[in-house]
């Protein structure tokens, strides 16, 4: 079977960005397929027309089944948007490895795993676009947030390379690196951050950096998903899209501030917005 309508997949897509960017898609005329744990959550996609389809994108049986599903019906797969990951905080020394390995299953395995998977359909056909949704994360560092950055860094260069692996078959790769937006990513962050580091060595950087994190969460200061959901509809429908799209509040200003800065002046910046609250050792 055929479509004679672009077909698109978006992972983690039971909030925030990935079902902001799920509506915009099936808007933009997409047949789209959204996957996540959360099938419950996505009911308001299905009722938009949007096909829906709980997926642990670290289960690779299920993954291959879904992208074989995919193009069976449709003989074609137009855009994967790799959407799904997250950020789990704490400091390094107290992070136990089982979940600096999580962090990069679900961020950068998962993401490579459901690459790989479309890339035989797009080559064949000479047309597709990936997506991989990595972060300001992914260009800039912050304290407590070392395996959550270590995966979003990975995501850029995998990025990189791809990009230039797979351009001879008309095959476009582009990294969407949102600043803060309105999502669960930051109340994620902050309470694991907690569990991880609250009590000990550490406690006096997470109350402060946890403190900042929230006051940057509040209303009027992040972004909605709907920017970044918008910066992906551009990438996928245009004749030649950027490489990267840097989008939401603060993001342009911390990308570029970051390429501007000798690393010890960006450092003594980040220490100033995450520190700043710490109560010092006597």
């Amino acid at each position: 079977m055929t479509a004679s309508r672009p077909v698109a997949i978006v992972t983690g897509a039971s909030s925030g960005i990935g079902a902001a960017t799920a509506l915009r898609l099936a808007r933009d005329g997409f047949i789209v397929h959204a996957a996540a744990r959360r099938v419950d959550r996505m009911r308001p996609l299905e009722a938009a027309g949007v096909g829906i389809v709980a997926l642990d994108v670290t289960d690779d049986p299920a993954v291959v089944f879904f992208v074989e599903r995919v193009l069976s019906e449709h003989g074609r797969i137009d855009v994967l948007v790799n959407n799904a990951g997250y950020g789990a905080y704490g400091a390094f020394e107290e992070v136990p490895p089982e979940e600096a390995r999580r962090q990069f299953d679900v961020n950068v395995f998962a993401l490579a795993r459901l690459t790989q998977l479309v890339l035989p359909s797009m080559r064949e056909r000479r047309t597709g676009t990936i997506v991989n949704v990595s972060s300001i994360g992914g260009r800039i560092a912050t304290p407590l947030g070392s395996w959550y950055h270590a995966s979003k860094f990975a995501v850029e260069g995998l990025s990189d390379a791809l990009r230039i692996e797979v351009a001879p078959f008309g095959i476009r790769v582009v990294v969407i690196e949102p600043g803060a937006i309105e999502t669960e990513w930051s109340g994620i962050a902050r309470s694991s951050a907690v569990e991880t580091s609250g009590d000990g060595p550490y406690r006096p950087l997470v109350e402060s950096a946890t403190a900042f994190l929230e006051s940057a969460d509040r209303p009027g200061r992040a972004s909605p998903p709907s920017v970044v959901a918008d910066a992906i509809s551009r990438a996928v429908t245009a004749k030649r899209p950027r490489t990267r799209y840097a989008v939401g509040s603060q993001a342009r200003l911390a990308v570029g501030a970051r390429r501007a800065l000798p690393d010890r002046v960006f450092d003594r910046v980040v220490s100033r917005l995450f520190l700043g609250r710490m109560r010092r050792p006597r």
